[in-house]
């Protein structure tokens, strides 16, 4: 892990950033600094803004005013096949997978997306079969080995997401972004998913939009807590879990200590 004081800590970063639809402010002043080698939490209640911040990061959408950088340079205006080649890769809430092709293969087009051999399905197997080693490993890395040959729609919803996150490390992502990981899961994916994060995040900066405390409590090193699209606490999860304004937000009342941790 990088230490907080090295000049190359930050590896995004926004600032001032401000998003309004037809006079409706969604983000308001958001400054992010996601440290690298950190995972890094978004939080809030519903309609917090968080999806709209995420959704400014990976640049499906543009800010009405603010800057976002990453690696030191700004990316604010760049589309986002352009952030995907610096290494921004986004995971999708709803699984981003090809439900007809198997397992593997699923693996083998993030790929081949990643060595410019993208959608080149004219192309030998035996080109092909060169990218199963690679995905082999991915799958092992995420407990998949023996779903390998499974078509991808026959698999629990708590592996797919699994597929998704090796398909998501298949394009090499510097920053992974991870939108809502755990959402519709039962206690075990949940688990499952939840240390998979964790491995995952090895030599790897992850920012992740989480409504699970559990989740975020267990491996969030630090978390930022959105309001009416404002970042009203930030730290890690014992600080801003004893937040009169987080409790607040997400109680509705600044005596109950939050508990979401536990349940």
């Amino acid at each position: 892990m990088t230490g907080s004081d090295s000049p190359n800590a930050i590896i995004l970063e926004t600032q001032g950033l401000v998003k309004e639809f037809k006079g409706f402010v969604a983000v308001s002043d958001v400054n992010l600094r996601v440290q690298r080698g950190h995972i890094h939490a978004l939080i809030g209640p519903n309609g917090a803004g968080k999806t709209t911040v995420f959704n400014l990061l990976t640049k499906f959408l543009i800010p009405t005013r603010g800057h976002i950088v990453f690696n030191g340079i700004d990316i604010t205006y760049e589309k986002p096949a352009q952030i995907a080649r610096r290494g921004v890769i986004r995971s999708f809430q709803i699984s981003a997978t090809f439900p007809h092709l198997t397992v593997l293969e699923n693996v083998r087009v993030g790929l081949q997306q990643r060595t410019g051999n993208s959608f080149h399905f004219w192309k030998s197997e035996r080109v092909l079969d060169a990218l199963n080693d690679r995905a082999m490993q991915l799958l092992e890395t995420v407990g998949l080995t023996e779903f390998a040959e499974y078509v991808t729609v026959e698999l629990p919803y708590g592996r797919k997401r699994a597929l998704e996150i090796a398909t998501t490390l298949a394009m090499e992502p510097e920053l992974m972004l991870l939108d809502e990981p755990t959402q519709g899961m039962g206690h075990e994916d949940v688990h499952r998913v939840t240390q998979l994060i964790k491995k995952v995040s090895a030599n790897r900066t992850i920012l992740m939009v989480e409504h699970n405390m559990n989740v975020v409590a267990q491996i969030a090193d630090t978390i930022s807590v959105l309001q009416r699209g404002q970042v009203i606490a930030e730290g890690p999860y014992e600080t801003v879990s004893k937040d009169p304004q987080v409790l607040e937000a997400y109680m509705g009342s600044a005596d109950t200590e939050l508990e979401g941790a536990h349940g």
